[in-house]
């Protein structure tokens, strides 16, 4: 039976709070965590990432080789940094600039659901900031200039960010889309039968 873990994926020093919780395979590769997350979060994926436990990282490696970076996160499992460092917690930084930092808890560890497609989205609070605000800081003027018609900044931060923004709104719809896309590509690929060789 493969075995799933729920995970709680929280963004610190952020208000409203930004929380989801998911279920994900065991075994799933750091590299493919990655992935999930930012579907979940809504994050881009358009700047480097870490994951960090027990004083080991775990990301994309430096191609070149020129400084001693984080071990390659697609040569290792969720399973493997829980069995190899002992912990239940992980950190996840997104952004080195933004420095967006996440605490992944594994809350319990279980059974998958026969028939059911992982990821498996279970709770989504809170919007995500938007890419490239600054940080925790930028998002917390962003928020306070777009409640604010008499903000200084709030005709430019509405033009900058280009739409709506509700900071409770986790938009799960695309979450589920986000999802399923994901279950999809990395479904096992049904094998080929091998041609007949024999001649009639």
């Amino acid at each position: 039976m493969t075995l799933v873990a729920r995970l709680k994926v929280t963004l610190s020093d952020v208000e409203p709070q930004v929380l989801r919780r998911f279920d994900v395979p065991l075994k799933i590769k750091l590299n493919r965590l990655h992935d999930v997350i930012q579907s979940a979060m809504g994050w881009t994926d358009s700047h480097l990432y870490e994951f960090r436990a027990g004083g080991v990282g775990w990301g994309v490696p430096d191609p070149d080789g020129f400084y001693e970076g984080p071990m390659p996160a697609s040569k290792t499992s969720l399973l493997d940094v829980l069995e190899d460092v002992g912990t239940k917690t992980i950190h996840y930084i997104y952004d080195f600039g933004d420095n967006w930092h996440h605490v992944i808890k594994v809350e319990k560890i279980d059974d998958a659901v026969p028939g059911a497609a992982y990821p498996r989205l279970v709770r989504a609070i809170g919007a995500c900031p938007p890419e490239d605000i600054g940080g925790s800081p930028g998002y917390a003027d962003f928020l306070d200039a777009i409640a604010d018609p008499q903000h200084e900044a709030h005709a430019d931060m509405l033009e900058w960010h280009g739409a709506k923004f509700d900071p409770d709104e986790a938009d799960i719809g695309r979450i589920l889309d986000n999802f399923e896309r994901l279950a999809r590509k990395w479904a096992p690929k049904p094998r080929k039968p091998k041609a007949s060789t024999r001649r009639i």
